[in-house]
């Protein structure tokens, strides 16, 4: 008896389409599951009034304590108020790459986590400190860094906060530019003044239809910067950039 060439056909057919429906919604389970991750830690963040009138000592607004136990690897906050970026910071101390591709649980796969590299202190004091988010298609991670090529857009929410267990510091945003994908710690030795200065032009020269720029903000080789980096879809050979510098510290 010979089999049927299309009957056979239709059941491969119909295998792979279960096949690829049962990856879909396993796909889906997994990312709602690792964005649930973020919006759980985001509860951690408490009442910021209540907690700063139980002295006159800075009191941060994020309980670390109970976001170490999560991951030892997580030592600051990012919050850019008025947006949805608001996220823990982490850094592996033994692999760069690591959070790329790994949730703050240590979930492999996208969105990955806001983080930074180890050439980079954790107290915030080198002169250009560079955190990375991914560019997620829903908005999460640093998607919304995208925003900011609209002037408008960064005259109104011009300001990052950066919480560490004993000191806040605040940012002010004075450009985003499309930049290529250099790694910006190993091409510049910011320890040089000369290079920072080159580093402050490269940006300022980066002026496109795309790009905003703040040229009332007090910025030189004495700041301290903050570089937010994320892709750009379909784009892999440059980077966006969100440039900040601090304001403020307590």
């Amino acid at each position: 008896m010979k089999k049927n060439p299309r009957r056979i056909l239709g059941v491969i057919l119909l295998v792979l389409a279960v096949a690829c429906l049962g990856g879909l919604i396993y796909y889906k389970v997994s990312q709602s599951s690792k964005e649930d991750v973020y919006q759980k830690v985001q509860k951690t963040v408490v009442d910021k009034e209540k907690k700063q009138e139980e002295g006159p000592e800075y009191v941060s607004p994020i309980d670390f304590e109970e976001l170490q136990k999560l991951n030892a690897d997580i030592y600051a906050w990012i919050e850019i108020p008025g947006t949805a970026i608001n996220y823990p910071v982490v850094q592996s101390p033994d692999d760069d790459g690591y959070y790329l591709n790994h949730t703050i649980e240590g979930q492999e796969g996208y969105p990955g986590a806001i983080y930074t590299e180890r050439q980079n202190a954790k107290d915030f004091s080198d002169y250009n400190t560079v955190i990375y988010g991914h560019n997620m298609k829903d908005g999460s991670m640093f998607m919304g860094l995208h925003a900011y090529e609209d002037p408008q857009y960064l005259k109104e929410y011009n300001e990052v906060i950066i919480y560490t267990p004993n000191h806040q510091y605040t940012y002010r945003i004075f450009a985003a530019v499309i930049y290529n994908n250099r790694h910006i710690l190993n091409s510049y030795d910011f320890g040089n003044e000369e290079q920072r200065q080159l580093y402050l032009d490269s940006i300022y020269a980066s002026r496109t239809m795309q790009s905003s720029i703040d040229d009332s903000a007090e910025v030189d080789t004495q700041s301290k910067l903050l570089t937010l980096s994320t892709c750009i879809g379909g784009q892999p050979n440059q980077r966006f950039l969100v440039e900040a510098v601090l304001t403020n510290e307590k």
